[in-house]
């Protein structure tokens, strides 16, 4: 049995479409087509139920899928191990994280990435909507906040603490807030997540909770457009240590409550990687986790 057939018939399975499985293993359309088919007919059973619009598993394709997966995982492991330690690692790794976090920590870090292992290829998808990593094919998934997806592996990288910050500028102009509750009296910079539009957490050192409602005129959809406004002294933000550590450090932005924790959503918020659950974790997407676990961690 040809693994090329194997493969094609797994990758229309996962992306639901002949025209998509072919752009992923850079084949033309109708040479996937006959993939399948023939694969179908040494099986003598028919994989995928094809329509007008699209392309689904039959019962028999499902169980198929189930077993003709791992097996392909494991002959990628088994490839990779008769490399010898000296040899390049080779291969794409395909990375998920948030697009803030993304633009703003992991970009700056592919050039040292690159430097490292120059045969080693990225394909990195930016988003703020959840990607289901199992079928979009991620390999790895950078996350901020709690990991909540049991069917796969995650480690903590660090934890993140959240800070309402303001510009110099911006408190010279309408005076400092000293207490989180002056917020009500602010026009802050707001994201338009449920929560956290509407009302921000505070815990003090002796862990009292106060919820402060907030308002403003502004709301943006991006962490980075937030960052922009608060340094361009729009209002106070509520933003992670990560995009804004530097900008305090630096003066051009001031954490206005220091002696407290903010968060709108929990105060066990991190940075955690996320990987589907493998026997053997595949020599290039393990040299990205080990990487990125030394920069970001």
């Amino acid at each position: 049995m040809d693994i090329q057939h194997l493969r094609a018939f797994v990758e229309v399975a996962e992306q639901g479409s002949f025209a998509h499985a072919a752009r992923r293993l850079a084949l033309d359309p109708s040479a996937v087509t006959r993939a399948v088919a023939t694969l179908e007919a040494t099986l003598g059973a028919r994989l995928l139920q094809r329509t007008t619009r699209k392309v689904a598993l039959t019962e028999a394709g499902a169980i198929y899928l189930e077993r003709v997966r791992p097996i392909l995982e494991e002959l990628e492991v088994a490839n990779e191990e008769l490399q010898t330690s000296t040899e390049q690692v080779r291969g794409t790794v395909r990375v998920t994280a948030s697009v803030a976090y993304g633009q703003a920590m992991l970009v700056p870090l592919l050039p040292a990435l690159h430097a490292e292992h120059p045969a080693l290829e990225v394909d990195l998808l930016l988003s703020d909507a959840v990607v289901d990593v199992v079928s979009q094919r991620i390999d790895v998934a950078l996350r901020l906040g709690p990991a909540n997806d049991s069917s796969l592996i995650g480690m903590q990288l660090r934890p993140i603490r959240f800070r309402v910050c303001a510009s110099p500028a911006y408190l010279q102009k309408n005076g400092r807030p000293r207490v989180p509750s002056d917020l009500t009296q602010c026009e802050c910079l707001r994201f338009p997540l449920p929560g956290y539009r509407t009302q921000w957490t505070f815990r003090d050192r002796a862990g009292q909770i106060e919820i402060v409602p907030v308002s403003g005129w502004l709301v943006m959809s991006t962490a980075l457009a937030l960052h922009r406004a608060a340094l361009d002294g729009w209002g106070p933000a509520l933003l992670g240590d990560w995009l804004i550590d530097t900008d305090i450090a630096a003066g051009r932005l001031v954490d206005l409550f220091p002696k407290y924790e903010a968060t709108a959503t929990n105060f066990d918020s991190a940075l955690t990687l996320l990987y589907a659950s493998r026997q053997h974790l595949p020599r290039r997407v393990r040299t990205f986790v080990d990487f990125v676990k030394t920069r970001l961690g």
